[in-house]
């Protein structure tokens, strides 16, 4: 396993994302024993930055992973987890909580923190970070009366806080205001791989970072598994370049070559995945010249799809229940390939309730993607799709 510094410590250059961890059904609870061994041969094999968040997995990966690392001497391992600014609203001196995290009754995100570390079985997070910077979030995070960050700079002075930093899937202006607003920040986490890096203009937010001084962990390298697989005729190309090579192992490759990058995360669901995961982070190949313009003709060619990591925050907000990122990728798939008979079984398969064209538009789910997705636009033009193309 290849390392890099982060200050005083040696972090492991692939990091283990905890927000795909094995289920026992799709969105169903994590499959204890596959996760498990997933995790403990992550840490056998030399990785050592974990990370999870406040609700990833239902708010299951929290205690799970906590419970895991507990068998391990506690200075072996950094792990890190989110504060869920991004779905919490202030007025008039009150706390409130909106998509999934509604219902909940804590009276200030001091609360919140003190659950997180006893969830996670810790008496300190290594890695802290705000949760998903966004123009949805920037108001609530920067917002003095409440004193967010004032309170976790406390926690950091107290040793409760090793390391102060943030996730954004903000604009770049958004990220730059809100970094030149406060400098106590160590870190950023930023969605890069070689398809956002253009589409979602990750280049800018990248050198943003950069010139704050910031070391940079990636999220999102391979698009939620969307760039492990090209298309028969793109990963052709792909194989044809480096025949020993995976598709997924090109994203990495690619985030090998960009200096400020010091951890990528990885949310492997399988063995399999973390051993490959595992070979291109011990033997690091990153990408040539002409491998980059290999890389940039294919994105070039699949620049129309629509931007979906399904991450499924908009799932907590749509009052229909709408698989969203399902029918998104389905879009996807219906727009780029000729011959739609697979996606047309699939479409047949499924009832009026759960089909685009049960959507009504009210956009409760546009305010929790952090893609910035206009999703009932999306699904109009893919009922519109449906029809063009006698799909049902």
């Amino acid at each position: 396993m290849q390392y890099k510094k982060f200050q005083d410590l040696k972090l492991s250059t692939l990091g283990m994302g905890n927000m795909r961890l094995p289920t026992t059904e799709e969105r169903g609870p994590i499959d204890r024993e596959p996760a498990r061994k997933i995790i403990e041969h992550a840490y056998e094999s030399g990785i050592n930055y974990f990370d999870t968040a406040y609700r990833y997995h239902g708010g299951e990966s929290e205690p799970f992973v906590g419970e895991v690392l507990s068998q391990y001497p506690r200075d072996s391992f950094s792990l890190a987890s989110k504060l869920p600014g991004h779905m919490m609203t202030y007025a008039d001196g009150k706390l409130g909580f909106k998509g999934y995290l509604s219902g909940e009754t804590f009276n200030s995100p001091s609360e919140i923190f003190e659950d997180q570390l006893k969830r996670c079985q810790v008496e300190y997070f290594d890695f802290y970070l705000l949760h998903n910077l966004a123009e949805t979030s920037i108001d609530f995070y920067m917002n003095e009366e409440l004193g967010i960050v004032d309170y976790l700079l406390e926690q950091k002075k107290a040793g409760r806080i090793r390391h102060l930093g943030l996730s954004a899937h903000a604009q770049a202006d958004t990220l730059e205001k809100f970094l030149n607003w406060r400098d106590d920040f160590e870190f950023v986490q930023l969605q890069l791989n070689y398809m956002d890096w253009t589409l979602q203009n990750a280049k800018r937010k990248y050198k943003v970072a950069t010139e704050h001084n910031l070391p940079v962990i990636v999220m999102e390298g391979v698009r939620g598994g969307k760039l492990a697989d090209l298309g028969e005729e793109n990963n052709a190309l792909l194989k044809a370049a480096r025949p020993d090579a995976s598709i997924a192992s090109w994203a990495f490759s690619v985030l090998q070559s960009i200096p400020n990058v010091t951890v990528v995360l990885s949310g492997m669901t399988t063995l399999e995945q973390l051993e490959e995961n595992i070979e291109t982070f011990s033997h690091p190949q990153p990408t040539n010249e002409e491998e980059n313009a290999l890389l940039q003709q294919i994105i070039n060619e699949m620049m129309d799809l629509v931007p979906c990591t399904a991450c499924e925050y908009c799932l907590e907000a749509c009052p229909q229940e709408l698989n969203i990122p399902g029918l998104i990728a389905m879009y996807n798939e219906g727009k780029s390939v000729d011959n739609p008979g697979l996606l047309r079984f699939a479409l047949g398969a499924m009832s009026p309730e759960e089909l685009p064209s049960a959507c009504i538009a009210c956009g409760d789910c546009m305010a929790l993607c952090p893609q910035d997705i206009q999703i009932p636009d999306v699904l109009e033009k893919f009922d519109q799709l449906i029809q063009e193309k006698n799909l049902i």
